[in-house]
């Protein structure tokens, strides 16, 4: 009988259910919040609290402890030296778990996660994301001014093609005037051979 077991199994067994919960808790104290399922976002937020309450005591046994659940130490960094200090005074709540509706591909129930506290994060995380459109908004711009100067510069193209227009021609009249010449050599040989004939 499964009397007072409140492990949500997410339909996994336990090394897999205990690796999707360590990557999820990671991703969430880096990004300070995650978009995922209903089920997994709510497993998560137990997992996650309980190792942000462990990392309020700030011990070595605790850091390891955390090592132990998360498997990263870049990330049990962030969660001793960020996000823990940030609720010395909070008894506990540090999550918040918000429903987002059904997801259009399986009409699985989603939900965002995020941390209690750091909606700055992701207020900065939409200024970052401005700044990249106004770049992009920016580069457009100036790859269109530059598709206009191009557009005006056919105009001096085509007076460059005049002026090797105006060169052929120069080339053709030369041309010409060697061939008459060479003409004229040979008449004048024809009528020097004429008169030494005679």
């Amino acid at each position: 009988m499964r009397h007072r077991k409140s492990v949500i199994k997410l339909g996994r067994t336990a090394a897999h259910r205990k690796a999707t919960l360590a990557n999820l808790s990671a991703a969430l104290f880096e990004r300070k919040h995650i978009q995922t399922t209903e089920a997994k976002a709510k497993a998560t937020r137990s997992f996650s609290e309980r190792l942000i309450t462990l990392a309020k005591k700030g011990s070595l046994h605790a850091r390891r402890y955390a090592l132990k659940r998360l498997r990263h130490k870049r990330i049990v960094k962030i969660l001793f030296d960020e996000i823990a200090p940030q609720y010395a005074d909070r008894p506990g709540g540090y999550t918040r778990v918000i429903k987002i509706g059904q997801r259009q591909g399986d009409g699985a129930h989603m939900a965002v996660v995020e941390l209690v506290g750091f909606e700055a994060a992701s207020k900065k995380k939409r200024e970052k994301e401005k700044a990249k459109e106004a770049e992009t908004k920016k580069k457009k711009k100036v790859k269109a001014e530059e598709a206009e100067e191009e557009k005006g510069q056919p105009e001096v193209k085509e007076e460059k093609g005049k002026k090797k227009a105006t060169k052929s021609k120069l080339d053709v009249k030369e041309v010409k005037e060697k061939t008459d010449a060479k003409a004229k050599k040979k008449e004048d040989k024809d009528k020097g051979k004429s008169k030494k004939k005679k």
